[in-house]
């Protein structure tokens, strides 16, 4: 049962081939076997999973069932869950059990999706590789002396490792996509607003967006239409019709009069040589589908990184201050005085990411530099989306690859923070456009799984979806399982 998707499970289910009781109990020993050497989750729910499956096995025999009913998944650590362990990856949440499901953990629930655990990530969502967590690093399936990508790595893992069929994973500079692409999976991150963020613990409020990973885009569609929607507690949420995602998939077909641009700037100096190999072979792909490939600018695409991480910290700065040890999270052993409180219990709470980040918003925030720092960078932030909007004027889509390079080794880039942030070089742009970016299997370099990054124009997820979805049927990429995991 692990080697199926998520559209394939769902239709054994409902036709009664195996129940949602025994899919739970298969991939919980499943994991219980292989997630020692992966260290994809941090909790894992046995007795709350197998009550779900039970009430999916009674929904599927009543007929109230949903295309996602039975359907086994995990959510990203980043997500409140009523009564089970949130912990963002951090010391400083370890303790904390949330009183409340997130808005999107209770549509997948409503769904009928069964909750197995909740899955390992970079502290508080800071990290491109997984090696921030309190928790330990997570593994790459496809070699396990390398890292699966942050901040979603966890979930990543877990998908890829087939451990589950799909997961739940939040993207504020490319950590969905970025992880998607260096374990072999689909991963997709919507229109900032596209999906609730009530309930997901904030890291970069601007920029955070849900989203699902999975093997397949079709998967991704299915999971993407549980949680997408509007939501009267998140005044970021877009009150917006959500379409039949699914049926934008439906029959075969070709992609005659799809355009899609190739920023000439993603493809130029810092991409390793292989990658783009692979990515310019998986652009041929789509040429062979019937759509036109053509070179389109974005002038202002250098300036990304440098925007991003003064406008990230800023936010996480602020987002931040709420952990003082007074009303939940770590708290330091008999404090002297209040000062004392607050200096302990976040020098002892938080990794040494976090506190990078942190100072380095505060500073960009402070008197004197607000100007120079935080106001330049958004000026050049719409610069970028201005970039975006043009581009979108003569294509409909955008590719290119989703990493400079494969998955690279643990602890290589932990001591040298620029080269590490460089690795969402080509993800960041999207969030602080807020546009919708998916990241699919486009080929292998020395056995590592290379991602190719599609973007879209505000609310075009489904011709996103689509366009993965032609070039997953006419490729096998998707479909490969890493050692051990088959």
């Amino acid at each position: 049962m692990h080697t199926r998707t998520i559209a394939e499970l769902s239709a054994l289910l409902h036709e009664g081939a195996v129940s949602a009781e025994e899919l739970a109990q298969a991939l919980l020993e499943r994991i219980q076997r292989l997630d020692g050497d992966l260290n994809a989750f941090i909790t894992v729910t046995a007795e709350e999973a197998l009550a779900q499956a039970r009430e999916a096995d009674r929904r599927l025999r009543s007929g109230e069932a949903t295309p996602l009913t039975g359907i086994p998944i995990a959510h990203k650590d980043i997500f409140c869950t009523r009564g089970v362990r949130t912990s963002c990856g951090s010391r400083m949440l370890d303790p904390f059990v949330a009183p409340y499901d997130a808005t999107v953990v209770e549509r997948l629930a409503a769904a009928g999706a069964v909750s197995l655990g909740k899955t390992n990530m970079d502290e508080f969502a800071m990290g491109s590789s997984n090696e921030t967590s309190y928790y330990g690093p997570v593994r790459n399936p496809w070699d396990p002396e390398r890292v699966p990508g942050g901040s979603s790595g966890g979930s990543a893992a877990a998908v890829a490792a087939r451990l589950v069929p799909g997961a739940t994973g939040t993207d504020t500079g490319g950590s969905i996509r970025q992880p998607a692409a260096l374990t072999g999976i689909t991963g997709l991150k919507p229109t900032y607003g596209r999906v609730s963020r009530w309930g997901m613990v904030a890291f970069a409020s601007s920029l955070d967006q849900a989203g699902p990973m999975a093997r397949t885009a079709e998967d991704c569609a299915l999971l993407l239409q549980a949680m997408a929607g509007f939501d009267p507690r998140d005044s970021t949420c877009v009150d917006r019709p959500v379409p039949d995602y699914r049926a934008a998939l439906a029959g075969e077909g070709d992609l005659k009069g799809l355009r899609i641009g190739v920023p000439r700037e993603w493809l130029e100096e810092g991409l390793d040589g292989k990658v783009r190999a692979c990515v310019e072979r998986a652009l041929q792909v789509y040429r062979d589908l019937g759509a036109e490939v053509r070179e389109v600018r974005l002038p202002n695409a250098h300036l990304a990184v440098p925007v991003y991480y003064v406008l990230a910290p800023a936010e996480a700065s602020s987002n931040l201050a709420r952990y003082d040890g007074v009303r939940y999270g770590h708290r330091c052993q008999d404090p002297r005085d209040l000062t004392d409180l607050y200096k302990r219990s976040r020098a002892e709470g938080f990794g040494p990411e976090v506190k990078r980040r942190i100072m380095i918003g505060t500073y960009v925030l402070s008197a004197g530099y607000y100007d120079a720092y935080y106001l330049k960078a958004q000026q050049v932030r719409r610069l970028i989306a201005q970039d975006f909007r043009r581009a979108f004027q003569e294509v409909d889509l955008l590719a290119g690859p989703t990493s400079p390079t494969t998955a690279f080794r643990l602890g290589e880039r932990l001591d040298d923070p620029v080269t590490m942030y460089l690795s969402d070089i080509y993800t960041i742009a999207v969030n602080l456009a807020g546009l919708p970016g998916l990241s699919h299997p486009a080929g292998f370099v020395d056995g590592l799984p290379v991602g190719l990054q599609l973007v879209g124009d505000y609310f075009e997820e489904a011709r996103l979806l689509e366009a993965a979805h032609r070039f997953q049927q006419a490729t096998d990429w998707h479909r490969r399982v890493p050692p051990g995991c088959a």
